[in-house]
């Protein structure tokens, strides 16, 4: 009876997470950075580089927008027609961009992302519970299919096939939840991993991170209760997320050293050195490319400058 019970309570478990994982739908970006019918049409008739950032700059200055491509321009979307939301990219295979994307899963038909990442974990948690609960039943039957202890019938080969699907599927989920484990603790999606978020200041691979406990909270919530159950619970609204980086405050008086770090004459782009802070503090919202610093540029490099050319990336 306690077999059974715990059979069919993982059994359901991994069918609803499965089911969830399937059936939601990728959230994707509001309407709030869809560019407007005006500035589609002064995107397309500006050639490509500093004219076309400079409209993108205005479309997006309201906006809560705090990385960059590899070359520092603002991401833009030409298939969908807006600007990314930090930690958004565009899926090939869906044809649409999607908040917090992770990657687009072939086993679930489907991308994850911020609306079914809780429920991703919780598909590959079941899924793992249930074989490993699968493996250990069948362990004693198994040891007496090889000392010749069962009946000779067709059965004895279904529990071998059995034992041996049930082990083999753990042993590559162990390792693919331990990974997303991983990226849940350090608060990184797959792609994250593999092409760190470029913030205005430099690159940063922990820039999401906020520690272990907030970043688990991001994804599973505040009320535990909902922890262990496939029902979305994940903290935010996936367009802007929270940073452990914080820009250098512009009324500081002085350095540890006596000098002015706001000092006109250095004409810095970015904070030099981004300070560490242990909340949640989003980016502050101060403008990434002065005018002053683009006109110098401008001077230097051109049109060519590469800070300046619309980037596209998926």
């Amino acid at each position: 009876v306690v077999c059974l019970v715990a059979y069919h309570i993982f059994f359901m478990l991994f069918v609803w997470s499965y089911w969830k994982t399937i059936f939601t739908l990728p959230m994707n970006p509001s309407k709030e950075f869809h560019l407007s019918y005006s500035d589609k049409e002064s995107l397309e008739r500006e050639p490509r580089g500093e004219s076309q950032q400079e409209v993108l700059r205005r479309a997006a200055k309201d906006l809560p927008i705090y990385t960059r491509t590899m070359s520092g321009a603002i991401r833009y979307c030409d298939r969908c027609h807006l600007v990314k939301p930090d930690r958004c990219h565009h899926c090939s295979v869906c044809d649409k961009c999607i908040l917090k994307m992770d990657h687009h899963c072939p086993w679930v038909n489907n991308c994850v992302g911020f609306s079914n990442y809780k429920f991703f974990l919780l598909f590959l948690a079941y899924s793992l519970l249930y074989c490993l609960f699968i493996a250990a039943t069948d362990l004693q039957y198994f040891i007496k299919f090889w000392t010749n202890g069962l009946p000779d019938t067709q059965a004895k080969f279904h529990i071998m096939f059995l034992f041996f699907a049930a082990a083999m599927f753990s042993v590559s989920l162990s390792s693919l939840f331990g990974y997303h484990c991983w990226l849940v603790s350090k608060n990184k999606s797959t792609l994250e991993v593999f092409r760190a978020p470029i913030f205005r200041h430099r690159t940063d691979k922990n820039g999401f991170s906020l520690g272990f406990s907030k970043n688990l909270r991001q994804v599973f919530g505040d009320e535990k209760k909902y922890w262990l159950l496939p029902v979305f619970s994940s903290l935010g609204d996936g367009c802007s997320f929270p940073t452990c980086l914080v820009n250098q405050d512009p009324e500081q008086a002085s350095t540890p050293g006596g000098l002015n770090s706001t000092s006109k004459s250095e004409n810095h782009l970015f904070p030099a050195k981004p300070l560490r802070d242990s909340q949640s503090h989003l980016l502050t919202d101060a403008p990434s490319w002065p005018e002053t610093a683009a006109k110098a540029d401008k001077g230097k490099l051109g049109m060519s400058n590469p800070a300046l050319t619309m980037e596209n990336e998926t």
